[in-house]
């Protein structure tokens, strides 16, 4: 493990760093890369750490998109990525259930996809991969969860050279041309925000 230590006007703090840890994946943020023909990045960044919950594998495998579950279905059978259910009377049930089905008074449900990544993340400290900033921020700040998304994995990936820039706005385009939502309309612009 390794610890990064970051001085902000005297103040320190730590967070942890480990090559690793496991990703668990919602749906949106992995079927970023599954829409657009680009899990080949994944595998090679995160080689044996991609863990789906078994709700997001449900949610993969809907019928009305057979090419999407036939990817996932593969990429499991070949070990590849992993998937992991939750289960009964367990911590991260009982986390997955509050968030999901029953939050607390003044509460707002969450999807199923991004309680369940949550909830694994937590319990088995591993790192969140989902876009969905608006359900999952306050949870990532509560649970003081790593987290990433479609944008820092593409980073990652041009960091290590398995992509340019030009490669990067490619996939970028290709990713909004299938109504993934991106908070820039091109790579280029996203590489500036970091």
């Amino acid at each position: 493990m390794v610890l990064e230590v970051i001085s902000y006007t005297g103040l320190i703090q730590k967070r942890k760093k480990n090559m690793t840890d496991k990703l668990f994946f919602d749906t949106d943020c992995i079927s970023s890369f599954l829409w657009v023909k680009e899990e080949n990045l994944l595998l090679k960044l995160y080689p044996n750490r991609i863990i789906l919950p078994k709700q997001v594998f449900e949610e993969l495998s809907n019928p009305s998109i057979p090419h999407i579950k036939g990817k996932v279905t593969k990429l499991c059978l070949s070990g590849d990525i992993a998937t992991k259910e939750i289960l009964t009377n367990t911590e991260e049930f009982n986390l997955y259930y509050e968030l999901a089905v029953a939050p607390p008074k003044g509460e707002r449900i969450i999807g199923k996809g991004e309680a369940a990544a949550i909830a694994l993340a937590k319990t088995y400290d591993g790192i969140i991969a989902s876009n969905n900033l608006k359900d999952i921020t306050k949870y990532v700040d509560k649970y003081d969860l790593d987290h990433i998304t479609t944008g820092d994995i593409l980073v990652a990936a041009w960091n290590k050279a398995y992509i340019d820039e030009t490669t990067g706005n490619q996939i970028w385009s290709n990713m909004i041309a299938k109504r993934r939502m991106l908070p820039t309309s091109t790579f280029t612009e996203y590489l500036k925000t970091q």
